[in-house]
């Protein structure tokens, strides 16, 4: 906290006297810092996280008319000694993680959901940064994580059937490629990412990994969230055809198995959302079969 409270006075004298509290998160990339009472401080904790800052302060004044609120940058702070990266101010949203506790109706968040990402495939993705390292290539063909799901197969197969896992992996595979122009994702959608309020969704945040690629990557939500049957209000509301649906299975399997396989015995929570997720697409092959 010393060290916001430096980069605070150097940059942004003005709201220097504002309370600092830290905020709870299981996130890896970012450290946050609620500012007052109207806003936050947001600070990469690691480099891969750094070049996020800039695209956000880019791209998300550019994204409004959304169906959930989402984070407005108010300040744009720099590289300054002892600190080596930029950072962000953002507008404070009042909410809490959107796990299933928090929320009332589940059919209600899978319309809601399913809403969002109709509008942000339809925002202008002209000029948009096309997904690749900036946002850990989520939104790219799927057959290019062929080498890092197979790799977290092995090593969870301690707890899973692999035979089983690699069906459904090559069934994922299997699906038509995304065609058509490419199209907003946020790339990371899920409960941590998710705020609810009273019940209700009512945010999404942390847009680091946004970017114009393949839509099927933001239908991990489907899995890592909802049940089986909100999961059908889900895709009964989605926009997307049956190629996306099932290639969006595969974007929820491969990144919870990979989260898995890293995260099992230092983040328990990544790891509980992980677990839910594998479950959830191993539910829809029992109802499948």
């Amino acid at each position: 906290m010393p060290l916001v409270r430096h980069l605070l006075d150097r940059q942004f004298p003005q709201w220097a006297h504002l309370p600092l509290t830290p905020v709870a998160s299981d996130g890896t990339d970012n450290v946050m810092f609620r500012l007052g009472t109207e806003m936050c401080v947001r600070l990469p904790r690691v480099a891969r996280a750094a070049g996020q800052v800039d695209k956000e302060q880019v791209w998300l004044p550019r994204l409004g008319g959304l169906p959930l609120a989402i984070p407005v940058p108010l300040g744009h702070g720099w590289t300054d000694a002892p600190y080596p990266w930029s950072w962000s101010i953002y507008s404070w949203i009042e909410g809490a993680p959107a796990t299933p506790d928090q929320i009332a109706d589940m059919d209600e968040a899978a319309a809601t959901l399913a809403a969002l990402l109709n509008a942000f495939q339809k925002v202008d993705a002209a000029d948009g940064p096309p997904s690749g390292a900036h946002n850990q290539y989520r939104g790219v063909p799927l057959a290019l994580r062929d080498g890092v799901t197979r790799k977290a197969m092995e090593t969870l197969r301690d707890e899973y059937d692999l035979p089983v896992l690699t069906a459904l992996w090559d069934a994922a595979l299997a699906a038509p490629v995304w065609t058509a122009a490419p199209v907003w994702i946020h790339g990371d959608i899920h409960s941590g990412n998710l705020l609810a309020h009273e019940g209700r969704l009512c945010a999404l945040i942390d847009f680091g990994l946004m970017g114009i690629g393949d839509p099927a990557c933001d239908l991990m939500v489907g899995w890592s969230l909802l049940t089986p049957s909100s999961r059908a209000v889900f895709r009964s509301a989605l926009s997307v055809d049956a190629a996306t649906w099932a290639r969006g299975r595969g974007w929820a399997l491969s990144v919870a198995l990979v989260a898995l396989a890293y995260y099992r015995d230092i983040n328990p929570d990544i790891s509980e959302r992980s677990r839910h997720t594998i479950k959830q697409v191993l539910a829809d092959k029992d109802r499948e079969d």
